[in-house]
């Protein structure tokens, strides 16, 4: 097969799309013949050379893909050769095959298409799993969305109004904040003109936000605690601004609010299927009764990933970017 391999780390065109040898799936994993994966953050820096696969994983960048089962690995139920599935996965989603642990299966939401159910998984569970189960989001509450036109900050703003909460959100110009708002944002802010701990303290009658779903890191650890709720919760999922910050421990305390730093990647594969169980429960049936729908900015096909980097990097994009395999499922 082929697949998307980096010699040696560095920019997008460290990125070949070069012949490696087939996985075979082990006890507990299906083989999936890849229709298209989907391009997150964290595939960028593995390419850079600063987020290695765990061991044991596949080399290769991509964390979710689409496809069909092609093979059952031994002790597999509930699954047949020939079912149309999306998954989340360790690494191995820019590739034409993938060998997937069962639990982290999911079946393709009616009414999505095979390309599309790739850009799904991903974040999907990152929302669901950070937003909802160690949030705690609720109705009524006010969620804070920085990055709101990414993948991630799509999904959160419509699974958010979905549950009955209110969604402020970052973005940088007015397209991204507009297309936001289409998704269901209530608060707009452009972070390159306003500061979002007023914005969010105006919009709240100087509440503050409930729960904040946060990509940024050490650059804005303290203005989210500021902008925090009393009880609030602050999730952080990504270090786009910086891994070190100091934190006020007597704002923290004054207000009685939780720092939460989490990571889908690295954990077991017993957690990662009760996350993935949890987003079958809830998120696929709004999915499927068209209340919370995937955005594409754009598909291209999986050899011209450095394309897709560069997309990436520049953060013109507005939700997610799909990989498709030129030979896989979608195109047979």
């Amino acid at each position: 097969m082929y697949a998307i391999t980096v010699p040696e780390p560095g920019g997008p065109d460290a990125l070949v799309w070069a012949e490696v040898p087939d996985p075979v799936p082990g006890e507990g994993e299906v083989l999936v013949e890849v229709a298209a994966g989907a391009v997150n953050r964290a595939d960028v820096l593995q390419r850079q050379g600063f987020y290695d696969p765990p061991p044991g994983s596949s080399p290769y960048p991509g964390l979710e893909c689409s496809g069909r089962i092609a093979a059952l690995g031994p002790g597999v139920s509930g699954w047949s050769v020939g079912d149309e599935v999306c998954a989340l996965l360790t690494g191995g989603g820019y590739a034409q095959k993938v060998a997937v642990p069962a639990g982290q299966l999911l079946p393709v939401p009616q009414g999505v298409d095979l390309v599309t159910a790739a850009t799904l998984p991903e974040v999907a569970a990152t929302v669901w799993s950070n937003v909802f189960l160690v949030a705690g989001l609720r109705p009524g509450e006010t969620l804070l969305v920085h990055g709101g036109s990414s993948g991630i900050g799509t999904m959160a703003i419509q699974l958010a109004k979905a549950v009955g909460a209110r969604v402020a959100v970052t973005a940088g110009g007015q397209e991204k904040l507009a297309r936001c708002k289409e998704l269901g944002a209530d608060i707009l802010i452009d972070y390159r003109e306003q500061d979002f701990v007023e914005e969010v303290r105006k919009a709240t009658d100087g509440a503050g936000a409930d729960v904040i779903l946060d990509i940024i890191g050490a650059k804005y650890l303290a203005r989210n605690v500021e902008a925090l709720a009393m009880n609030g919760r602050l999730a952080i999922i990504g270090l786009m601004g910086g891994a070190k910050a100091e934190l006020d421990l007597a704002a923290l305390l004054t207000k009685r609010a939780a720092v939460a730093a989490t990571s889908l990647r690295s954990r077991p594969t017993e957690e990662k299927a009760t996350i993935i169980a949890a987003v079958r429960e809830h998120v696929w049936p709004l999915i499927e009764a068209g209340k919370v729908r995937p955005v594409v900015d754009r598909v291209l096909p999986m050899p011209e990933a450095p394309e897709a980097h560069r997309t990436m990097e520049s953060s013109t994009h507005i939700g997610k970017i799909a990989l498709v395999n030129p030979d896989g499922p979608a195109g047979n």
